[in-house]
């Protein structure tokens, strides 16, 4: 996949694309359903396939100041687009200049002069432009006139009828329902940042964690997780089955918030090492304990608790861009 930030970076392979619109924060089952049809499309019509994608995310602009709410920030989103077997990633800069561009001048000057696409792919809510009056109907309707095709993808749903939806993914997460999440993203929702050093209370009460800020993801519910820790080795990613505390540790007495690792049956020192953390389940809420012989105590239990609960599930050994959802057998 090319990644490509300005028109002059483009090639005349890439005229005639068929390009997928969106921000695609989460790359959900719903967002890889758009991104999959322009992959069919192009390669029906034997042209590059695409998808432009908007950062920073236009939420961050329109609704400065809010916490933290991004499922995929652009890293993670490029490789989770990647992997659905994409020729072109282009990354549109989202600044107040772009936001108020027109609807029509975006399709005429970036769609059409830009990229030269001939087919154009949208969720069925997706909007555009100025005040939002670009649409999926707009689309089709300028479409006709200037000579590219549109197609509306129409709203997909899981198996229980729920609509796939990067709203409902947070309101998962922030409830403590990291597996329910996975449901519509298709993955497990994964953090991922450079391992820092902490206080090393985890070390001294025989559970030594490896610790990550989570910057500008969503938060999740604080507590306790079974999880999977992907540990960055130049080129490939070697996974560990973990469990993992998120919270600002109130028998501390600590106000900061932090995501701290506990790698099972694995002593690695992981100081300084990119690491990839992926929440498969809920396992308790964070309390506060009266002192470390009662959390030591808790955290075996912790530990037992995401053994039995990662056990039950079948993951695969590959790398792999994403911890794909382990039915349970």
């Amino acid at each position: 996949m090319r990644l490509i930030r300005h028109c002059d970076e483009l090639n005349l392979d890439h005229r005639g694309c068929v390009v997928a619109l969106g921000n695609f924060d989460g790359v959900h089952l719903g967002h890889q359903a758009v991104i999959l049809t322009a992959r069919r499309i192009a390669a029906e019509a034997g042209v590059v396939h695409g998808v432009m994608t908007f950062e920073p995310h236009p939420r961050s602009l329109f609704h400065p100041g809010q916490p933290p709410f991004r499922l995929t920030p652009f890293r993670v989103k490029a490789r989770l687009i990647e992997a659905l077997g994409i020729d072109l990633l282009y990354q549109q800069h989202f600044d107040p200049e772009f936001a108020a561009i027109p609807a029509l001048r975006f399709i005429s000057e970036h769609l059409v002069q830009c990229l030269g696409t001939s087919h154009v792919v949208v969720g069925y809510d997706y909007v555009f432009g100025k005040d939002r009056q670009g649409t999926g109907a707009y689309l089709q309707q300028i479409g006709d006139k200037l000579g590219f095709g549109v197609t509306v993808v129409p709203p997909a749903a899981a198996p229980g009828g729920e609509t796939y939806s990067s709203t409902q993914v947070r309101q998962y997460l922030v409830s403590g329902r990291p597996a329910d999440a996975a449901t519509l993203l298709g993955h497990y929702w994964e953090v991922e940042g450079r391992v820092e050093h902490g206080d090393a209370r985890g070390r001294i009460l025989g559970f030594p964690t490896a610790n990550l800020r989570l910057g500008e993801y969503q938060r999740p519910a604080a507590g306790v997780y079974a999880v999977r820790a992907g540990i960055d080795k130049g080129g490939d990613t070697v996974w560990r089955d973990g469990v993992a505390n998120f919270g600002r540790r109130p028998t501390f007495d600590k106000t900061d918030e932090l995501l701290e690792v506990h790698l099972l049956d694995c002593d690695e020192n992981l100081y300084g090492r990119h690491l990839r953390v992926a929440l498969v389940d809920h396992i308790r809420a964070e309390r506060r304990f009266s002192g470390l012989d009662e959390l030591k105590a808790q955290i075996a239990e912790d530990v037992e608790a995401a053994r039995t609960l990662l056990g039950r599930r079948h993951f695969t050994a590959s790398p792999g861009p994403m911890v794909p959802v382990a039915p349970l057998p």
